[in-house]
């Protein structure tokens, strides 16, 4: 029996991912090596991550997604800001900011609510909506640190638009030399 690494997340459109790899273009190319970044396609709105699942827990993830989002209207969520975790002093992710209404902390509840049931772990930090763009490489040194500070502080992104959420999705992630490879297992349509 072979586990799957997986998680559950909410797909950005095309149009998206390419906005925000535009917009954050030059900020990739002043920060070189010292931060791996997402590729565009691979930007997604992770709801939880699952880490190793057997085939068994996938099929009871599939079930239990299907009636979650049956459960919340479909919504829109809009894109923009750049920030950082913890913080751009000691930036190991760069991320992309997300408004949205009241449904997606419900899909997220629902979602960590019923995965405890399912014997997985709770969410500790809650629900802190965000794209992650690119990773902090961990050899960072000191002047690269606070090279990255000074770019973060100094880089504009504003709005780069809406994406209509109408379903969540069950993805299995490999990881591969050049980067993860996300592939979708289950999509579940929320309420019409």
């Amino acid at each position: 029996m072979s586990l799957l690494r997986a998680f559950i997340a909410i797909e950005i459109s095309p149009k998206i991912q390419q906005a925000i790899h535009q917009a954050t273009s030059p900020l990739c190319a002043e920060l070189g090596a010292s931060v791996r970044w997402t590729a565009p396609e691979n930007i997604h709105l992770t709801l939880k991550f699952l880490g190793d699942i057997s085939p068994a827990q996938a099929n009871a993830l599939t079930a239990m997604l299907r009636s979650q989002a049956d459960a919340v209207p479909a919504f829109e969520i809009h894109t923009g800001s750049l920030g950082a975790f913890p913080d751009a002093k000691r930036a190991r992710i760069l991320w992309i900011g997300i408004r949205a209404p009241a449904e997606l902390d419900a899909l997220f509840r629902g979602i960590d609510a019923a995965c405890i049931r399912l014997g997985f772990e709770s969410e500790k930090r809650g629900l802190s909506p965000h794209l992650t763009n690119a990773r902090v490489r961990q050899d960072t040194s000191a002047s690269d640190a606070q090279r990255i500070r000074r770019a973060l502080e100094a880089a504009k992104v504003d709005s780069l638009g809406a994406v209509r959420v109408d379903s969540v999705h069950l993805f299995k992630s490999d990881l591969k030399r050049d980067g993860a490879v996300y592939t979708k297992l289950f999509s579940a349509p929320l309420k019409s």
